[in-house]
């Protein structure tokens, strides 16, 4: 047995992916899979803000990723957004502030299309609940969304009512002390969606840092997609 902490990286088939987008740009990224199982869900990840540190192997997302195909049976799907390089590799292009990042969200889905993944749901963080929430209602593959620590600045109320208007699931997770939106303010400004469920986390902050906050994060993902595979295991 090993305790499933830090860096630890359980079984799963792996490959390093390429996505190509609707302007020409070619996108570099992973699908992790169940090893053996076929998956129940599938995960399409955004990460945090490119220009502040994020790229597809943020802590959470790259955590996700070595954890959930062995323990809740999900694929994990990561890219690099344009302009964004991580230890995968660079993708073309150059940062669009949220707004050409669309055409990198539909390469994702895709891609998922083509290899037969079922039930798609966003996983966004930071940046990437901006580009889950502006351009996620395009997308009627997609079953659902998860947030976490959505800032709502580039998000603006007429996103929230575009998204209510598809009728699908919106999980936002909200760190207590985080620095952009807390939970008072979330639930406010959330209430435009009659479908999300806004779950503060006390204690919680921005980053998640610390094991105890990315278990409650990763335990809260599964919730939303295979609750079936609750509680997560602390060893392996």
């Amino acid at each position: 047995m090993i305790e499933i902490r830090n860096d630890v990286v359980l079984p799963a088939r792996r490959e390093e992916i390429e996505l190509h987008t609707a302007d020409g740009l070619a996108l570099v990224g992973e699908l992790a899979l169940p090893e053996t199982a076929a998956p129940v869900a599938t995960l399409v990840t955004l990460h945090p803000l490119p220009t502040g540190g994020g790229f597809m192997d943020s802590h959470v997302l790259r955590k996700a990723a070595a954890r959930l195909p062995a323990l809740a049976d999900l694929a994990v799907l990561r890219f690099n957004t344009r302009g964004t390089s991580s230890p995968r590799g660079t993708s073309e292009g150059a940062f669009g502030a949220g707004e050409s990042e669309r055409f990198d969200l539909a390469a994702a889905l895709e891609f998922a299309a083509s290899r037969g993944l079922p039930r798609l749901w966003l996983l966004g963080w930071s940046f990437g609940t901006e580009v889950a929430l502006k351009w996620g209602p395009d997308h009627p593959e997609i079953e659902g969304a998860i947030l976490l620590s959505p800032p709502l600045k580039r998000a603006q109320d007429s996103d929230l009512v575009r998204w209510a208007a598809t009728g699908k699931p919106l999980v936002a997770v909200i760190p207590e002390f985080d620095d952009y939106l807390r939970p008072a303010e979330a639930a406010q400004r959330f209430a435009l969606v009659p479908g999300c469920t806004v779950i503060p986390v006390a204690r919680g902050r921005h980053l998640w840092v610390g094991e105890t906050q990315v278990y409650r994060v990763l335990t809260e993902v599964v919730r939303a997609v295979n609750p079936a595979a609750l509680p997560l295991p602390t060893e392996y």
